[in-house]
């Protein structure tokens, strides 16, 4: 089992006042427009410079992202940051996140998935949550790119699964990878999908934004897109075994969802240190799941007791426990 201790013990380290103690509370204030404001006017407080490259993801795959940096500071790392599924470099985790890494000295590349943000016209294939292997190579480009300095990595949501992912075929891919940290990642996407079909509002929410993605990738490749607006108006679990089906090779969406599950044991070999944060009360990944994981001794896992999916908020500022956390999890990473 994972080690279940912390910088402090979970209901010491996050004690939001009881107003913000609800879980969907948290889960919808942790993506909302205020935060990503907050976090815009956090990490333009750090005085850091922020530059966009491109980044080579293997077989022609081209991904966007931002580094950030503050002039005239030596580095202790370089930390690759992984948004959520229809989140951003621009979300509000991403840019608080940032600038707390910033303040303890790290620089930051906050990257993009395919047909995320604004890099829909980046690559003609849509992207899909097994698409791992763009995500090794683009950190590999990017550990040669900003060398002499350690590689470390933090995702949100889908974008922890990922993190934990990268973390697992680091070794074998010849990354060096410091150290990882994961706030709320998804476990088994099977279930995930279930829970959200149980609470509407988180539904609507992914179906709509991922719609618009799908528009947008029809509009700048329709002789290869050209699902109809019917087929958009699928339920969630319907398109994506549509688009599955007709896009890529896995034959159900079993298969599909097992190619990117991190459940039970699968995170077992990993070799990098990792650090995992989630609440007892995430609305779309039950910490039962968590505390089935069986990962290496050294891992940390953390379970607190509120904060939603993603939420984490400390106050009426907006501010985020779990910001603070991937920060300081990363800093014990490298001190390791």
């Amino acid at each position: 089992m994972a080690e279940e201790t912390g910088l402090a013990p979970a209901a010491q380290a996050y004690a939001p006042p009881r107003w913000l103690r609800n879980a969907h509370l948290q889960t919808v204030l942790g993506s909302s427009p205020w935060r990503r404001r907050r976090g815009e006017q956090a990490l333009a407080a750090t005085g850091a410079q922020t530059t966009a490259h491109i980044v080579d993801g293997g077989g022609g795959v081209r991904l966007q992202g931002l580094h950030s940096a503050v002039p005239g500071a030596r580095a202790r790392g370089l930390v690759l940051l992984l948004h959520g599924w229809e989140g951003s470099s621009a979300s509000g985790y991403m840019s608080l996140g940032a600038a707390q890494l910033l303040q303890r000295g790290f620089e930051v590349f906050r990257l993009n998935f395919r047909d995320h943000g604004d890099s829909h016209h980046l690559n003609p294939d849509l992207f899909h949550s097994n698409l791992i292997d763009e995500v090794v190579h683009a950190a590999l480009d990017l550990a040669g790119r900003f060398p002499a300095r350690p590689l470390l990595a933090a995702g949100w949501s889908l974008g922890g699964n990922f993190a934990l992912r990268l973390a697992l075929r680091a070794p074998a891919a010849g990354l060096p990878l410091a150290g990882v940290a994961a706030v709320c990642p998804v476990l088994d996407p099977a279930l995930t999908l279930v829970q959200m079909e149980r609470t509407p509002l988180y539904l609507r929410h992914f179906e709509n934004s991922w719609r618009r993605s799908l528009v947008r990738k029809r509009e700048l490749f329709p002789e290869l897109h050209d699902y109809d607006d019917a087929t958009l108006r699928l339920g969630m679990r319907e398109l994506t075994e549509r688009l599955l089906l007709r896009n890529t090779d896995f034959g159900s969406l079993q298969a599909y969802f097992d190619g990117y599950s991190i459940a039970g044991d699968r995170l077992s070999g990993l070799q990098v240190p990792a650090a995992v944060l989630t609440s007892r009360d995430d609305p779309v990944i039950p910490a039962d799941g968590f505390r089935a994981l069986r990962m290496p001794p050294r891992t940390h896992l953390e379970i607190a007791p509120w904060g939603g999916h993603c939420g984490f908020i400390e106050n009426a500022r907006l501010d985020g426990y779990s910001e603070r956390w991937v920060a300081e999890r990363l800093q014990r990473h490298l001190a390791a």
